[in-house]
Parts: C-alpha cells; sequence; structure tokens
C-alpha cells in the first residue's frame, strides 16, 4: 500500500461521515438561535416596540441614568482592583512555592461555588446594623450596606478570580526562567514585569478584564441582597430593569435592558478581537523560521528575547 493510500484510508478512519458533521453542526446553530439569538432578538424588538422616541425616554429617565452610571462606577472600581488581585495572585501562584498555596489556589475559586446572593447576605452580616460591625459603623456615621461600599464590595467579590484564572494557568505554563534571565541580566523587578512578564501574559489580562467587566455590569443577585433597591440612588441597571418590569413598564425596562444587552455584545466584539490577535501572533510565532526566529524580534517570548529585551531596558534610577 503506497505512503498516500495510508494516509486517506487513515484519515477516513478518524473522520465522521457527512451526515455526523452536518447533524452535530444544525444542532449547535440550532442551539444558539433557540438560546442566544432569539432572546437578544426579542429584547430589542419589546424595547423598540413603541418607537425610538419611547426608547429614548426610558433611557433619558433621571432613575435610569442614576442606574446607568451607578453600574459604570461599579465596574469602574471593581475591575482596576481585580486587575491588581489577580496579577498579583496569579505572579505569586505561578512563579513561586510556599506553604498554603493550594488553600490560596481553593480559595480564589470560592465565588465559583458560592451563590452571589450567600455573597450578599455575607456582607449584610459583617456590615449590617445588626451586624458585626454594624454599630461601630453607625457610631461613626459611614454606610456600607444599601450604599455604593456594599455594592462595590459585592461585586468585588463574585468577579475576582476572573482574571487571576486567566493567568495562573498561562503563568504555570511559562515558568520563571525568563525573569531569572532577566534579573541576571541586571534587571529590576518592576522592569522584569514590565518588558518580560507583562508582554507574555497580555492577552489572557485582557481576556480576563473583559469578562470580569462583563460580570460586573450584569451581577444581580449579590447587587440585590447589598443595595436596597433605593431608586435613584443604589439601583443598578439590572435591578432598575427587574423594577420596571414589576411595576408593568415593559418598554421601559426592556429598554435599559437592551443597553445591558448591547454592552455585552461590544464586550463579545473586543473579546472576539483579542482572542483573533492571540491566535495571529501565535500563528506567526509558529511559522518562524529556526535561523531567524521572532524572538530575536520580541514577537515570540523567550530567552533571546528576554535578553535582548533587558539589554535594550533604560538604567534603573539611583
Amino acid at each position: 500500500m503506497s505512503a498516500a493510500a495510508a494516509t486517506r484510508r487513515a484519515r477516513a478512519g478518524t473522520t465522521e461521515a457527512p451526515w455526523v458533521r452536518y447533524t452535530l453542526i444544525s444542532v449547535a446553530l440550532a442551539f444558539m438561535f433557540l438560546f442566544l439569538v432569539l432572546p437578544l432578538a426579542a429584547v430589542f424588538t419589546e424595547a423598540l416596540r413603541k418607537g425610538l422616541e419611547a426608547y429614548l425616554t426610558a433611557l433619558k429617565e433621571p432613575d435610569a441614568w442614576s442606574a446607568i452610571r451607578l453600574t459604570l462606577i461599579t465596574a469602574a472600581i471593581t475591575v482596576p482592583l481585580n486587575l491588581v488581585f489577580g496579577v498579583a495572585a496569579a505572579w505569586a501562584i505561578a512563579k513561586y512555592d510556599f506553604r498554603g498555596k493550594s488553600f490560596l489556589t481553593t480559595l480564589i475559586d470560592l465565588p465559583f461555588s458560592v451563590s452571589p446572593v450567600v455573597a450578599g447576605l455575607i456582607y449584610v452580616l459583617m456590615f449590617g446594623a445588626q451586624g458585626w460591625f454594624g454599630p461601630w459603623l453607625a457610631a461613626h456615621d459611614i454606610k456600607i450596606i444599601f450604599a455604593i461600599p456594599g455594592i462595590v464590595l459585592a461585586t468585588i467579590f463574585v468577579t475576582f478570580p476572573f482574571i487571576a484564572r486567566e493567568l495562573i494557568p498561562l503563568m504555570q505554563a511559562q515558568g520563571s526562567e525568563e525573569e531569572q534571565a532577566a534579573i541576571v541580566l541586571g534587571a529590576t523587578g518592576w522592569q522584569t514585569f514590565w518588558y518580560v512578564t507583562l508582554p507574555n501574559i497580555k492577552w489572557a489580562l485582557i481576556y480576563g478584564v473583559i469578562l470580569c467587566n462583563a460580570r460586573a455590569m450584569g451581577e444581580f443577585g449579590a447587587v440585590s441582597v447589598v443595595s436596597g433597591h433605593i431608586r435613584g440612588q443604589t439601583n443598578t441597571m439590572p435591578l432598575h430593569v427587574e423594577i420596571l418590569y414589576n411595576e408593568y413598564q415593559s418598554v421601559a425596562a426592556f429598554a435599559v435592558a437592551s443597553l445591558l444587552a448591547l454592552l455585552a455584545l461590544v464586550t463579545l466584539v473586543i473579546k472576539s478581537v483579542a482572542q483573533w490577535r492571540q491566535e495571529r501572533e501565535q500563528k506567526a510565532a509558529g511559522n518562524a523560521s529556526p535561523e531567524r526566529p521572532l524572538a530575536a524580534e520580541g514577537a515570540l517570548p523567550g530567552a533571546k528575547a528576554t535578553a535582548a529585551t533587558v539589554i535594550n531596558m533604560p538604567a534603573p534610577a539611583r
């Protein structure tokens, strides 16, 4: 048997029949249409049911603006804090060995297994009027529950695993050889992070930030417990949608919901672009010739790139 015939036979033995492929593709497309495309279309259709003017009026309403502003403020506070925590936790877990490392990894996954409502109740137990720190906070006129700080704390709790969980596997796979090489060549800790570690993790970092931001803007359970549902003050966009729907203001409710859906779609586009850029860089790295690897030009992280980068670093301030 010729090599070509053997190759065709092996390929035929590991390839599904056409009807199997078409069936699987049809099931996947039907599932996406039924549970993703159709609900999104229904949201926008219902939001525009009474025309564009009614849609814009619902978004211009003061309580809606307050909910939009609070949602953006919460995300603007939550995402940078989770960014710092995620990078620090991933660095510690991936680059160092210490006692309690596995326990820290388990704690990072805790919000994935705890209901957001339970997370909100935890903060009420701690900072509520009858909570552990409630009397002291009341005596010093500090409001956490039923105020913006409580909303931010609850959102941080449910979102902090996203960035860390994107970075930890990648940084563990990369190891610490490049950082050690940079330090041997005279780089400071900050230079090592900025010129060596950050370029290697940038796409995973962007992906984690996108997921964290999407969850922060759409969180309902934990925020619902700690917010108090004060209209115009502590209602985020998901809470405002619930109130409008319960009051039978369906057009206004779907208008705000469509804005949330639009933010989610924008997030999805950014995620897809980031993933496409990452795959393109990986493909370019894989196609690099051995004689002139991209690592020497800084496109592919590696020992040569580390050495070249560190040599060209600005000298540390004295």
